[in-house]
C-alpha cells in the first residue's frame, strides 16, 4: 500500500498518469481528453475495466471501511470528480491536477463513443429516469449505438438474476457500460463484476439524472468554489444531511493534517 501523499504511476494504454493517495484512497490527476483516450483504448480491446468518478464522499468512505478502500484503489481509474479533490492533488505537489467530473465526463465519452462507433449501455436508476434519459440520448447523439439498458430493483438481486444481467449486458456488445447508481453501491457492482462484464463500467452516479434533467444541477459558478455539495444539501436534505455533516469537517481536517506531515516530511 502505498504511503500518504505519496506518487504513484497509472498504467493504461494512454501517457501514464500521476496518483496521490488522500487518507488512503488513491485519486488519479488525469484530465478529460486521457480519461477519455483511456476508456475508447480499453472499450475497443473489448477489456474489461472499472472507472471511479471520486468525490470526497468516496474518499471518507474509504476511510471508513477498509473493504471499499481496497475497492476504490483497485479501480483501473479514478478521476477527481470534486474540487476539493482537485485542491488535495494540488497541495499533494501535483500542480496540474484539473477536475474531471462525473456529469461532463459522461457526455464527452457519448460523443466519443458516437464518432468511433463503440456501443455502450446503461444500468442504474429508475425506469422513469433511464427512459427519460434513453429520450435525451437519442435526440442528442442520434448515431450513437445504444445497446443495453436496464433499471435494476432496489434490492439485492439473487445469483440467478445477477448471472442473468451479466449474460444480457455481454451478449448485447455493449463496450462502455454507464452505471447510474449511487457511491458505495455502484463501486462494490463494478468492483465485482470486472473480469465478468466484457465492457468498461463507468460509475457516474447522479450522471443520469442530471442528462435526464430530473434533477437539478448546481450552478456553473459554483463549481469552481467546490460547493455543489452545499447545494445538493440545501436541495436534499433529508437525504444527504447526515452524509455531509458526518464527512465534510472531518475531509477538511484529515486532509489538512497529512498535507502538514507531507511538507514537514519532504
Amino acid at each position: 500500500m502505498l504511503e500518504e501523499g505519496k506518487m504513484s504511476t497509472l498504467k493504461t494504454n494512454a501517457p501514464l498518469v500521476q496518483s496521490r493517495t488522500m487518507l488512503g484512497a488513491r485519486v488519479d490527476a488525469t484530465s478529460y481528453a486521457d480519461a477519455v483516450n483511456c476508456v475508447l483504448n480499453w472499450a475497443r480491446a473489448g477489456e474489461s475495466r472499472y472507472v471511479c468518478a471520486a468525490s470526497m464522499n468516496n474518499i471518507m468512505e474509504a476511510y471508513d471501511s477498509p473493504d471499499f478502500k481496497a475497492i476504490h484503489n483497485q479501480a483501473d481509474l479514478v478521476t477527481p470528480d470534486g474540487m476539493p479533490l482537485v485542491w488535495g492533488l494540488r497541495l499533494l505537489g501535483l500542480k496540474h491536477a484539473t477536475r474531471v467530473y462525473g456529469p461532463d465526463l459522461t457526455p464527452a465519452l457519448l460523443s466519443a463513443a458516437e464518432c468511433n462507433g463503440i456501443p455502450v449501455g446503461f444500468y442504474g436508476a429508475s425506469e422513469k429516469v433511464l427512459n427519460r434519459l434513453l429520450e435525451v440520448v437519442s435526440a442528442r447523439w442520434p448515431k450513437l449505438d445504444v445497446r443495453y439498458a436496464f433499471s435494476p430493483p432496489f434490492r439485492p438481486l439473487a445469483d440467478e438474476e445477477d448471472e442473468i444481467i451479466v449474460r444480457d449486458i455481454n451478449s448485447s456488445g455493449a463496450r462502455i457500460l454507464f452505471i447510474g447508481l449511487n457511491t458505495p453501491k455502484q463501486d462494490r457492482w463494478m468492483a465485482a463484476h470486472r473480469g465478468r462484464v466484457n465492457a468498461v463500467m463507468m460509475g457516474v452516479g447522479a450522471a443520469f439524472d442530471f442528462l435526464a434533467r430530473t434533477k437539478r444541477q448546481a450552478p456553473r459558478w459554483l463549481m469552481p468554489l467546490g460547493l455543489e455539495w452545499l447545494f445538493r444539501l440545501v436541495t436534499e436534505p433529508k437525504r444527504l444531511w447526515k452524509r455531509y455533516t458526518k464527512h465534510v469537517p472531518r475531509f477538511a481536517i484529515l486532509l489538512t493534517r497529512q498535507v502538514l506531515f507531507a511538507r514537514r516530511d519532504a
